[in-house]
């Protein structure tokens, strides 16, 4: 029989660049949930919600169930690196602040559920070229510090995503999804998952995420959109 695995979005809440180490991977510090519906992947790829890097954890959960690997087995945890930096977090696949190149994991968070809308405009973003864009960009240099329960989004107001700025410059129409985004009714906050290109919308309940997806797929037939939750 076939056995199967629930292989979630990955969003990049925040996104802070704290240095690039000499074999040239940047280090990292992001605060990074997971979509609790299901989704159809028609993403292009590069387009930084973890797709391909979700589904290769859900590869290595299945391996590891279908040889008794516990979950918290050190050699699941270095399989998941080699395959990939976003990897590690997409194998444990629970809210948590992520840093170094992806492999450093904060226990896992227990933050509200966040109604949002996601939102694809069908435009990859190749993940090398944000990065060569940022260089020379001054990104935001507060740390995360500790993560709160409560007032979440304007925590994260504080904290946005470094990337962004050198996102737009490669793909512009990152830029006008976030404006698009923002303008929504009852959009709490608009913001660029990982290296883009895509994005998303807090709203303080369902019904107004629903609502925008709603809108969006109406007024902009060529984005892909999707209301959920993350948590």
């Amino acid at each position: 029989m076939p056995t199967t695995d629930f292989a979630p979005a990955k969003i990049n809440l925040t996104l802070r660049i704290v240095g690039r180490r000499a074999d040239g991977y940047h280090e990292l510090e992001s605060l990074v949930v997971f979509a609790d519906v299901r989704l159809h992947k028609r993403l292009p790829v590069a387009s930084g919600i973890g797709g391909g890097s979700s589904d290769a954890a859900a590869a290595l959960r299945l391996l590891a169930r279908a040889n008794a690997i516990a979950p918290g087995d050190t050699r699941l945890a270095e399989a998941a690196l080699a395959v990939g930096a976003d990897v590690p977090v997409c194998l444990a696949a629970k809210a948590c602040v992520m840093r170094g190149i992806g492999e450093v994991l904060s226990a896992p968070l227990a933050l509200p559920r966040l109604p949002a809308v996601l939102v694809n405009p069908g435009v990859a973003t190749a993940t090398r070229d944000v990065f060569r864009a940022f260089a020379g960009l001054h990104g935001e240099t507060m740390p995360l510090g500790e993560v709160p329960r409560a007032g979440l989004v304007e925590f994260l107001h504080a904290h946005g995503n470094d990337l962004t700025a050198a996102a737009i410059a490669c793909v512009p129409v990152v830029g006008e999804v976030i404006d698009v985004l923002a303008a929504l009714p009852r959009a709490r906050l608009a913001r660029m998952s990982g290296s883009g290109s895509t994005c998303f919308a807090l709203f303080d309940d369902s019904a107004a995420a629903a609502a925008a997806a709603l809108d969006l797929t109406r007024a902009y037939p060529d984005w892909w959109v999707a209301a959920t939750g993350f948590g």
